[in-house]
This record gives structure tokens, sequence and C-alpha cells, in this order.
């Protein structure tokens, strides 16, 4: 099935901005060159650019790579991104539900640590 995210093992966030002109192969050496990870795996790569409005989710499947791309629309506002450039982050499915709501990832009421 073509673009089945749930396949999915992991979910990581690559902080920082994301060059959005980049394709797959540009995206698959961000992962490889600057995260030291294997695109290949069964994981999501999530991306983002400056101006907070797109991202681009990067998957392996066996044959081959998707590229998903979602742009919000004017009225639904900008993607809450975190920025440390050097940070990649490993993200739950909830949270990377929030994400793509446009919800906070630091949510520090919706998860009780006691």
């Amino acid at each position: 099935m073509i673009a089945d995210v749930t396949a999915a093992d992991e979910i990581y966030i690559v902080c920082g901005y994301t060059d959005m002109r980049k394709s797959v192969e540009g995206l698959c050496a961000i992962v490889e060159d600057k995260l030291h990870m294997d695109p290949r795996r069964r994981a999501l790569y999530l991306f983002c650019g400056r101006r907070c409005d797109r991202i681009k989710i990067l998957m392996w499947e066996p044959d081959g790579f998707v590229l998903i791309y979602k742009l919000l629309s004017v009225a639904e506002g900008r993607y809450r991104w975190p920025r440390n450039k050097d940070e990649v982050r490993n993200l739950t499915w909830r949270e990377f539900d929030w994400l793509l709501s446009g919800i906070d990832l630091e949510q520090p009421k919706a998860i009780r640590t006691n």
C-alpha cells in the first residue's frame, strides 16, 4: 500500500529549517549525512521549512521512497516546529498527531508525570 504511515516503527522530526525545494534525494542526504541514519529503515522523517506552513515526510517502502507534502491553508496557521538545527527528535504517535494538528509538542498539562 502506498504511504501507509502506520507501517513505520519510528518517527523522527528533523529540527531546524529545511530547504523545502529538496527532493527525495536531498532529504535522504540530510538523513544520511547530518543525522547518520539509514533513510531506508521503517521510519518517518519529518522536515519543515522556514515559513512553518508546510512539511515533508519521507518514508521508505519496499519498492521505493514516498514523499508526503502537506501545505496548511492560510487560515490554518503554522506548524510549531522545534528549531534547534542540530537536533533530531524521536516522536510518539501522539506527538506526531499533535504536530500535524498544529499543536505544540511541549504539552506539560497533557501528560501527567505523577
